[in-house]
Order: structure tokens, then C-alpha cells, then sequence
């Protein structure tokens, strides 16, 4: 499928890692997109309030303005109960005044300015914190060098009383008396729940917001990643049982590695079709040990009853004995069609759950390979081996061993005396790579593509057959055109893959292929 574009891209939608990566981008993204948008309209809400302010402030300076104009420093003192016609619950004013008897001491800036009323009263300390803010936004410092201007604010400021007030703005107002600023702040909802004076993402609403998209993303990846974990720990436990490292029952059963209730079913129907399996295997095998012994019986009757009729045969009835030849032939045959027959069955077991463990093929094949020296010396055939060590694969050791068996004896009984049979294992990248050659006559190129078919075999008197009829009855007896069959059966079981091919130089190449572990 990789090596398909559409292939790689509808595994790509349909993958649960790509959708939880997907996930978490837009969970990551949504935020951002979102809170810029927001912060882009409280924004506005802010230029709203404070404009509202402002003009809140000017309205009150203007009323003030005749009071201020009359003023001295006889009357500052009554200055308080004039302001508290002007503040309310919400609203809170102060009065800051510069003499202009100051502008001879060189005092323009913000230290000329002195706190005269505030409605309603509050504590000096309070005073001197908002005048604090007030010299640190640098506000007192414009008004004192041109007394005009409306400077809006959005200072929140903490109160002693408890709670926060904010300054919207500072109106000035210039006398003859001097230069007055009135500082308007408000301790309604709608300024103290807004983010003036405070970065939008500390307010009330946006945390919350926060919070519910946080546990509501904790939430969403904590199902996503539940369901992936545990199809993880499905996966682990698929490999433990296919390796033999888990029996039956116990930890050994999908329902007892599932956490998710809703995969409750699956995991049963696991179970069951892992037990169906384990069942199957069993029965198989045991059908193939009782039919052997049940076919066996009978043949065994028929080969020692031949016996006594041939000796009681005289050597001149020719016919008789052709039958009673044909009869041993076909006895024979029999037999190995029983063992045959037995033979698949145990493999058809085998790969209905096939063993997969850590397998050191190096060590196997050298092994193997070193077992055929005395079938070697018997053909006048040579052995030439090649082995890579460390070559590590997960798969059976027996099943690989009869893969080995068959490729060998394949190789040996096509090759020509003084042939050399050649074993080659090597790893090539993430595969190993076993190859089997002989010197023999090869392969029709038309039938290639059919040696791997079961049933199929080009055997013949000096083609794989020994060419005296002794030894031709025993080969007919033994070779049934299974063993290549079997050798991809059971490679492909594992994943792997086999090759075979004329070789330039005469002979025959087999070539398989395996994942190292």
C-alpha cells in the first residue's frame, strides 16, 4: 500500500495515529484562532468603555469647572462635598491640584501635584498607591507640563477596603488658581469583569473558557489515547501468543488485557477465535496421527501378505509375478501418500498458528548444512557454504528446519555427480537472504512459474530420479511435488518471500527471503 500514493493517503485518514496528531493540531490551533478573534472584539469593548469613561470624566470636569474657577487655597477644604454630588456607588472621583505659585520653584512636573478630595473619602494610603500608578504611567508628568488633554487610563488598582477600582481617565482642568486633573475610577461589573488593565487572558471568562476546552481536550485524547493503548496491548499480546511466550488462559486472554468497557466484545470475540484456532490445530494434528495409524494398519497386512504369496509362487509364472510387483509398487505408493497425507496435515496445523520467536537462522543453517556430509559423499556431490553470522529472525525453528530440508534435498537430487550444491546466508539490509544453488539441468522456463504449485513435480530417470528401478520405486514412493509447495507456504506464513530461477551458468537458484528480528 506504501508504494501507492492513493494507497498511502487513505491509510493516512483511516490511521488512528494520524487522527490523534490531527487532533491534537487542531486543538492546538483552535485556541489561537479563536483567542484572536476574541481579543480583537474586547479590544473594541475596551475603546468602548474607556471612550464612555472619558467622556463621563469631562462632563463631570466641565460641572466642576465654575467651583474650581472660584477656588483658592481658603477654599480647598470644601472642595469634598461639592465632588460627592458627582460620585455614586460605581463611580469614584479624586481631585489632584498643582498651584501656580509652584511654577516659580521650578516644580512642572509631577511632583507639583497634591491630592485635595476624593468622593466617596478613603484612605490616604490608597491615595498615595493610585498616585503612585499614576506617576509610573507617567500621566501627572504630561498634565504638569501642559495642563490639557484627557488622558484615558485602565489602571486596576487593588483597594483597602477589599476589591478593585479602575482608572478610566484624568481630566484636567486649568484656573487661574492653578492646574486641577480629576481622576475618575469605577468599581461596577462591567468595568471590573472587563480586561481593562489586564491582560485579556487573566479574565474571568476566558479562564473558564480555558478550563472547559482543556478538560474537554483531556478528555477527548484521554479516549483516543485509552482506545489506542489498548489496541496496543491487543497487539503485544497477539505477538506473545504467535511467539509461544503466553499460554492459554490468564494473562494469555484478550479480556483480561482489555480497560475499555465498549471493547469488551471484541476482545471476547478474540479469545474465541484465538481458542477456535488453538482447537483447530489440535484436532488437525490429532486427525493426522489417527489416520496414519489407521492407514498404516492395513498396509502393513497387505506388505507381509504379499510375502508368503510370492514364495509360494514358482519363479516361471511371470504373470503372478508382475501382479504381486505391481502390488508391492503400489503398497508402497500408498504408504507414502499416508505419510504425505500426514505430512500436510501437521503443516496445515502448524501455520494455523505458527510460532514466531527470536531464531539464530546463522546457527540453524550451518547446522543443517553440516548434517549432509555423509548424503553428499554417497551422491559424489561437494557442499560449498557461505554464512553470515548473527543473523537473527523471528520465526520456528522447525518449520524453517523443514524449509532448509527441502530446499537442500531439492538441490542434491538434481545435482550431477561431482556437482556442488551451494548455501549461502547473508543479510541485506532489514532481510536475510538464504540462497540454495545447484549445477543440475534446471527449470523449463514455462514452468517456472508453476514449481511452487502443489502436486507438481519434473522428476524423471536422470532429472531428479535415479535412473535403476529399485531406487526409482523408492523415489516415486517419497516425492509427491509438495516440497517447494510447503517451502513458501510456510515462508510466506512468516512474511517472507521465495525466488527461483535458472542460473546463467547452468543449474538452479532458490532464494529466500526473511525480516531479521
Amino acid at each position: 500500500m506504501a508504494g501507492f500514493p492513493g494507497g498511502r493517503l487513505r491509510w493516512l485518514w483511516h490511521s488512528l495515529a494520524s487522527r490523534l496528531a490531527l487532533l491534537t493540531i487542531v486543538f492546538l490551533a483552535v485556541p489561537v484562532l479563536i483567542y484572536d478573534q476574541f481579543q480583537r472584539a474586547d479590544t473594541t469593548t475596551q475603546t468602548l468603555l474607556l471612550q464612555s469613561a472619558q467622556r463621563q470624566g469631562e462632563l463631570i470636569a466641565r460641572a466642576l469647572e465654575p467651583d474650581l474657577s472660584r477656588a483658592n487655597r481658603a477654599a480647598l477644604p470644601q472642595l469634598g462635598p461639592i465632588l460627592r454630588r458627582f460620585a455614586d456607588g460605581n463611580t469614584r472621583l479624586k481631585l489632584l491640584v498643582r498651584p501656580r505659585a509652584l511654577a516659580g520653584n521650578n516644580l512642572m512636573g509631577s511632583d507639583g501635584f497634591y491630592y485635595v478630595a476624593a468622593a466617596p473619602s478613603v484612605p490616604t494610603d490608597d491615595l498615595d498607591a493610585e498616585r503612585h500608578q499614576l506617576l509610573e504611567q507617567g500621566v501627572l508628568d504630561r498634565l504638569g507640563a501642559s495642563c490639557a488633554g484627557n488622558e484615558p487610563l485602565a489602571l486596576r488598582l487593588p483597594r483597602a477596603s477589599g476589591g478593585y477600582e479602575i482608572l478610566t481617565s484624568v481630566t484636567p482642568i486649568n484656573t487661574a488658581f492653578g492646574c486641577w486633573a480629576l481622576v475618575t475610577s469605577h468599581t461596577a461589573g462591567g468595568y471590573l469583569e472587563s480586561s481593562l488593565g489586564r491582560p485579556y487572558w487573566s479574565t474571568p471568562v476566558v479562564q473558564a473558557a480555558a478550563m472547559i476546552y482543556i478538560v474537554m481536550a483531556a478528555l477527548v485524547m484521554a479516549v483516543l489515547l485509552g482506545v489506542w493503548r489498548n489496541l496496543h496491548r491487543f497487539g503485544d499480546l497477539a505477538r506473545d501468543i504467535v511467539s509461544g511466550g503466553i499460554g492459554e488462559g490468564g494473562q494469555g486472554s484478550f479480556t483480561n488485557r482489555n480497560t475499555v468497557p465498549e471493547l469488551s466484545g471484541v476482545a471476547e470475540d478474540f479469545d474465541r477465535l484465538v481458542d477456535t484456532l488453538r482447537e483447530s490445530a489440535r484436532s488437525l494434528r490429532r486427525a493426522a496421527e489417527d489416520n496414519a495409524h489407521a492407514y498404516k494398519t492395513p498396509i502393513a497386512v497387505i506388505r507381509q501378505s504379499v510375502e508368503p504369496l510370492r514364495r509360494s509362487l514358482s519363479a516361471e509364472d511371470n504373470r503372478s509375478q508382475r501382479a504381486l510387483t505391481m502390488i508391492e509398487k503400489s503398497v508402497d505408493k500408498l504408504d507414502g501418500l499416508v505419510s504425505f497425507g500426514r505430512r500436510m496435515d501437521e503443516a496445515a496445523a502448524d501455520l494455523l498458528v505458527p510460532p514466531r520467536r527470536r531464531v539464530d537462522l546463522s546457527d540453524l543453517v550451518e547446522r543443517m548444512a553440516g548434517g549432509y556430509t555423509s548424503l553428499l559423499a554417497e551422491r559424489q556431490l561437494h557442499m560449498r557454504s557461505r554464512i553470515e553470522s548473527g543473523v537473527v529472525v523471528r520465526a520456528s525453528d522447525d518449520i524453517l528446519e523443514t524449509v532448509i530440508e527441502n530446499l537442500v534435498e531439492n538441490a542434491v537430487s538434481f545435482s550431477p555427480p561431482d556437482g556442488t550444491v551451494s548455501v549461502r546466508l547473508s543479510r541485506n539490509g532489514a532481510w536475510a537472504e538464504l540462497v540454495v544453488e545447484d549445477e543440475g539441468p534446471g527449470v523449463d522456463p514455462a514452468n517456472l512459474p508453476r514449481i511452487f504449485e502443489r502436486y507438481f513435480s519434473q522428476r524423471e530417470p536422470g532429472r531428479g530420479m535415479p535412473e535403476d528401478a529399485a531406487a526409482q520405486n523408492q523415489a516415486e514412493a517419497t516425492h509427491f511435488g509438495i516440497g517447494l509447495w510447503i517451502v513458501r507456504r510456510n515462508i510466506e506464513a512468516f512474511g517472507g518471500k521465495v525466488r527461483a530461477e535458472n542460473r546463467s551458468t547452468g543449474g538452479f537458484r532458490m532464494t529466500v527471503t526473511l525480516a531479521v528480528a
